[in-house]
């Protein structure tokens, strides 16, 4: 693993990750927390629906930090160096889902899942709100922090996508769309997507005209899909993200399979293909006529160098696809190619359970993965100078 010194959103420089396959194939989990989420006692005579999960994980901008959001309606803070639990706090009146920091480690920004649908400003140093921001009539579903200021945005069932900034509690934007959205910025910061379930579209905007049409309307329509069953279920979007360079943008589902589009000109570059798709709680269960979203959906992303993605998989796996050979199509879109195939580069066991959410740090050489359990995962290849690898080596023991 070479260490690089880059430019990041603040403005200071950071050591950005330059991956290998050797780093991905020896990952491994060094730290496992196994009361990462606080699980009910079973009644007697009363369902239970299995194990209450790990929704929603988050690293600060250094690094150094990870947040989760918990169905025990608690976010809970760990420390990335020393493989600790810093801190539980409880979100019992309000619930809570999508946690982001903001650019200050102090603070962070959530969705509510019950009382109401406003998304809260959170201090983690003085556990008290300093803002709420109401205007969705249905609960928020994909929340993002803008990486260059103090704006975000997010996307509710009530079918709007809002922008906000952390200073003003209006939204200073609003978008209407036929269907519940999925948004995510781009790397400037300068353009953001939004992914319109039942209709298999992505919409891109330049952020300084998102009051006039998207640049480029995105299609997304997999050709094997009708080789699997006719008509072909239809594709459920649960997340979109930019490639570190802007290049690209993945389209994680909640299916057997996760998209690659050029960014550009919108070609579908490649298939994901190689886990089980997360929609349902279990593997036992059966999957529904209509495809559904599952309890998280941040099961796959980049690795900060873009030459990777992680994903966890329903059989318990973690997933690592090598995309560092990516080729865009020349000349139109072509709906009907078939995209390239992309398999595994390994499937590691290791996981305590399902990974509903997978995340690399964006400073270190670890990745974090959680369910109904929490591990942070390491390399045997990472180098000495590994701050990160060197403290929690040392600490392998479950907690």
């Amino acid at each position: 693993m070479i260490m690089a010194p880059t430019n990041i959103n603040n403005g200071s420089s950071l050591p950005q990750l330059s991956l290998n396959n050797g780093v991905m194939l020896k990952l491994k989990p060094s730290r496992i927390f196994k009361t990462a989420v606080e699980n009910p006692a079973v009644s007697p005579g009363r369902p239970s629906f299995g194990p209450r999960h790990v929704t929603g994980i988050c690293f600060d901008d250094r690094g150094d930090q990870l947040l989760t959001a918990a169905e025990d309606e608690t976010f809970r803070l760990y420390n990335c160096k020393s493989g600790k639990h810093l801190k539980t706090l409880q979100s019992k009146k309000y619930g809570i889902d999508l946690p982001r920091f903001t650019h200050k480690s102090t603070a962070i920004i959530h969705a509510s899942t019950k009382e109401d649908d406003g998304i809260r400003y959170h201090s983690l140093h003085d556990n008290k709100y300093l803002s709420y921001f109401k205007g969705h009539k249905g609960r928020v579903i994909s929340l993002e922090m803008s990486p260059v200021d103090d704006g975000f945005m997010s996307g509710s069932l009530d079918k709007t996508v809002r922008l906000w900034d952390l200073r003003a509690p209006n939204c200073r934007g609003l978008l209407t769309l036929p269907a519940p959205p999925v948004i995510a910025y781009d790397a400037s910061g300068l353009v953001f997507a939004v992914a319109v379930n039942n209709y298999s579209r992505i919409l891109l905007y330049d952020q300084a005209n998102f009051d006039k049409a998207p640049f480029l309307v995105i299609t997304l329509e997999d050709p094997t899909l009708n080789l699997i069953s006719y008509p072909p279920r239809p594709i459920y979007m649960t997340s979109l993200s930019f490639s570190s360079n802007g290049k690209y943008l993945l389209v994680g589902c909640s299916g057997n399979a996760h998209y690659i589009l050029d960014a550009f000109g919108g070609h579908l570059i490649a298939k994901l293909e190689g886990h089980v798709g997360l929609e349902r709680r279990s593997i036992t269960a059966a999957l529904t006529i209509q495809p559904d979203k599952g309890c998280s959906g941040e099961e796959v992303s980049w690795t900060p160098d873009s030459k990777f993605i992680v994903g966890g998989s329903l059989d318990g796996k973690v997933l690592v696809w090598d995309v560092q050979d990516l080729q865009v199509p020349q000349g139109p879109v072509n709906l009907k190619a078939v995209p390239r195939q992309i398999h595994p580069l390994v499937a590691h066991d290791g996981h305590p359970g399902i990974s509903r959410c997978v995340k690399f740090n964006p400073r270190y050489g670890m990745m974090a993965t959680a369910g109904a359990e929490l591990a942070f995962w390491l390399s045997d290849t990472a180098p000495e100078s590994d701050e990160v690898a060197r403290d929690l080596l040392k600490r392998k023991a479950p907690v």
